[in-house]
């Protein structure tokens, strides 16, 4: 085996990183990556492990971080001014994390390429005088790679999955208990009663509205006004993804009221944004936006499962969601002096 690093993820050919990416998720995609790499808070690179015939068979993006705008994405589980590790590797965003290695290999031949890329991640981060760490592993990707790290997983959140069995909206409903199916009848007719005109279109040709939405979404948190910022952010994310990036929108005449922003990635569809319009709510916009109107459109992609992250677990759950933990590992064998931001 053959590891390599490399500073662009363009390094790659798209189809030959997207084998691997096919079923980990949108956010280890090449052009989520891609797309990524225009993020000054950080320096991404690539660990690439290749068989002796030079085909590619494990890999890891590797993030070495200068801030951290995000504070999801500063290790939970340590104290305030403990050594952090400034190193990430595997996804930044979207919490949902794990290791890219070929479905095909062999159990042997996978342990030793999630070895080679932990000794890939260690060497890259001791370069530059810090640790690595894995945030928001999956279930699967946590007990892959425990083996290999001294220290036990750490659980960091909940994440939901909502199987979408059959072919339509009402194989999804029949799925569930009947008192359930009763309530999202209900909610679904009250929402269509509000007579907004829901339509179904691409994040790049409705980025500034839903910018809009997210910022007003942001202030009722007691957030400050960062329409620029939000608008900003989901631009960047309709230049990187193009028509993968779909949303579905509730308009009130030539206003946006409600979106949601989601991707199609292999059998999953990946819910990423959400915004409603505090002033003028319709009734159960919030759960019709999120949850209905992308599962629709989710069966027509013919998708198996949307992915619905976490937080507001117990709404997923109501609304037939599978929850498993997220886990963060830290490498802990060797030590780095810097600290976020230094």
């Amino acid at each position: 085996m053959k590891t390599e690093i490399v500073s662009s993820v363009h390094d790659v050919p798209a189809p030959d990183w997207d084998r691997l990416a096919e079923c980990a998720g949108v956010y280890l995609s090449h052009r989520w990556l891609a797309g990524e790499e225009s993020d000054p808070t950080a320096t991404a690179s690539y660990a690439l492990i290749r068989d002796p015939d030079g085909t590619l068979v494990a890999a890891a993006p590797l993030y070495l971080v200068h801030s951290e705008p995000n504070t999801y994405y500063e290790p939970p589980h340590l104290p305030p001014r403990a050594k952090k590790p400034r190193v990430i590797a595997g996804a930044r965003r979207g919490y949902h994390n794990t290791p890219l290695t070929d479905p095909a290999l062999p159990d042997d031949v996978e342990v030793r390429c999630l070895s080679l890329l932990r000794d890939a991640a260690r060497d890259h981060a001791a370069r530059h005088g810090t640790s690595h760490w894995w945030p928001y592993l999956t279930e699967s990707a946590a007990r892959r790679l425990a083996p290999l790290y001294d220290t036990p997983p750490h659980h960091m959140e909940d994440d939901a999955t909502i199987a979408l069995p059959g072919a339509g909206f009402d194989d999804y409903l029949a799925a569930l208990p009947s008192k359930r199916r009763v309530a999202i009848r209900h909610e679904r007719a009250a929402f269509e009663a509000a007579g907004l005109d829901v339509r179904r279109e691409y994040l790049m040709d409705c980025y500034e509205d839903a910018g809009r939405l997210l910022a007003a979404l942001q202030r009722s948190h007691g957030h400050g006004d960062d329409t620029d910022a939000m608008t900003g952010l989901l631009k960047r994310q309709a230049d990187a993804m193009g028509e993968r990036a779909r949303v579905v929108g509730a308009y009130d005449g030539p206003l946006m009221t409600g979106f949601c922003l989601y991707y199609h990635q292999g059998s999953t569809t990946w819910l990423r944004a959400v915004g409603i319009e505090p002033e003028r709510p319709a009734p159960f916009a919030y759960f019709a936006l999120t949850y209905y109107e992308p599962i629709e459109d989710a069966y027509r992609n013919g998708s198996t499962a949307l992915h619905a992250g976490m937080k507001a677990i117990e709404a997923k759950r109501l609304r037939g969601a599978r929850v498993s933990g997220l886990y963060a590992l830290e490498d802990t064998s060797v030590q780095g002096s810097c600290l976020y931001g230094s």
